[in-house]
């Protein structure tokens, strides 16, 4: 197969033709993004993409907005990871810069004691007394010790550099994905996440399961306690739900007093257990006034859930938690409601 670096004309006029084509015939709006995922897949680079298109032809999906930029960022978007952060170049320059100075020091030091030993090396065949040839080879070897061990130390220097621009760019990059509030995986986050779990929940074929979290009367909590006693009921919620939930799992702020957390591997049955759980331990909790220790009840939450289905798109997957999140709290909340139970009723 051919690659984007040695592709000929007419291939890729082949290439674009068949792009165009699949798009009209698929009402895929014409805009640069779209066709570059198109023209990806006739080329069948990555094969991921392949993949997943051909899984959403298979079921019919509609190629709607959200699908076709799901598709953009996950397979041909190779410029939209996660900048440097502050002053992270600069500081990479100069450290650049440094070992640049350094080491064309080192090489100079090198080229002028090489022409010293040539010198020396000129020396030796006429000159009956060796012990001044000695000396100035033991003064050139010492140079060149100490050079050494300069140029070691200054590896190290660099290197202990280096690490430090790497762990601040660690830290920006977990700051920019995290929810200052409560310490869960913020909007941002959840997107990626939740984009790349469909696309390997439809590669695998093992299920994939979300449900939605929403803190019960957290308005009339807020007005009757204060925003700072919220704000603990929401860290409060979003502590249960991290310590209920596996490593490979996610759990995030949608937003407002709106938690999700995203299960891959876990089906409807598995999900309502782990949701179940984190419903029980939020209701028996006690809150306190963190300022005076006075006990003022406790808390509870609703929570719906659903299970991905071949080829749906994240917002139909969080749409249909909301609908369980939604008949939670009008069967009187402080419980868990899935899909089943929902589309049970509907057809009751």
């Amino acid at each position: 197969m051919k690659n984007m670096g040695d592709m000929d004309l007419e291939y890729a006029k082949t290439l674009s033709s068949g792009a165009i084509k699949s798009m009209s015939q698929l009402s895929v709006p014409a805009t640069p993004s779209n066709y570059s995922v198109w023209f990806h897949y006739m080329l069948g680079i990555p094969p991921g993409l392949r993949k997943t298109i051909d899984i959403l032809l298979g079921n019919k999906r509609k190629f709607d907005a959200s699908i076709n930029h799901e598709l953009y960022v996950a397979f041909v978007d190779t410029q939209s990871g996660v900048l440097l952060a502050g002053d992270a170049p600069q500081k990479l320059n100069g450290i650049i810069d440094a070992a640049k100075h350094f080491l064309a020091n080192a090489i100079s030091d090198t080229k002028t004691q090489m022409a010293t030993l040539e010198q020396v090396s000129a020396r030796v065949e006429g000159n009956s007394d060796p012990s001044p040839i000695i000396q100035t080879l033991m003064s050139e070897l010492e140079k060149a010790n100490r050079r050494a061990s300069a140029l070691e130390a200054n590896f190290v220097e660099t290197s202990n550099q280096l690490e430090k621009v790497q762990c601040s760019l660690a830290e920006a990059e977990k700051r920019s994905n995290t929810d200052a509030l409560t310490g869960l995986a913020n909007r941002r986050a959840l997107d990626d996440f939740l984009r790349t779990s469909l696309i390997q929940a439809m590669e695998t074929g093992e299920p994939l399961s979300a449900f939605m979290i929403d803190i019960d009367h957290f308005k009339k909590f807020n007005d009757t306690h204060g925003h700072l006693v919220g704000d603990q009921v929401l860290r409060l919620v979003a502590k249960v739900l991290q310590d209920s939930i596996r490593d490979g799992d996610l759990a995030a702020r949608y937003g407002g007093e709106e938690l999700t957390a995203v299960l891959p591997g876990a089906d409807l049955a598995t999900s309502k257990a782990v949701a179940e759980r984190v419903c029980r331990r939020i209701s028996d909790a006690r809150l306190t006034r963190r300022a005076s220790g006075q006990e003022i009840g406790s808390v509870t939450v609703s929570i719906g859930i659903a299970q991905f289905r071949l080829a749906e798109s994240a917002d139909a997957l969080i749409e249909r938690c909301d609908r369980g999140l939604y008949q939670a709290k009008s069967a009187g909340r402080n419980r868990v409601v899935t899909e089943i139970e929902i589309e049970d009723e509907s057809a009751a």
